[in-house]
């Protein structure tokens, strides 16, 4: 048995997108990871930074993880 769906709300304004994941060319300091997560969650650059070194000093691969995503976030056309 398949539930009844209901109609879309023709009154409501779709909910707008999130940028989507990638390394922008300008404001990088290494490959531009960090600052692409900063414009992915509109945090600040410089928290997502902060993050990341704070985050070097807990035990665990965070090192190779920049590494992957740096390999793995397409670079931005701008």
């Amino acid at each position: 048995m398949s539930t009844p769906t209901m109609p879309a709300d023709p009154t409501r304004a779709p909910t707008p997108r999130a940028p989507r994941l990638r390394r922008p060319r300008r404001g990088r300091m290494i490959a531009g990871v960090c600052a692409g997560i900063a414009e992915r969650t509109d945090l600040s650059v410089r928290q997502v930074r902060l993050l990341a070194v704070l985050s070097c000093l807990l035990p665990g691969p965070q090192f190779v993880g920049y590494l992957i995503l740096w390999a793995v976030i397409p670079a931005g056309d701008d």
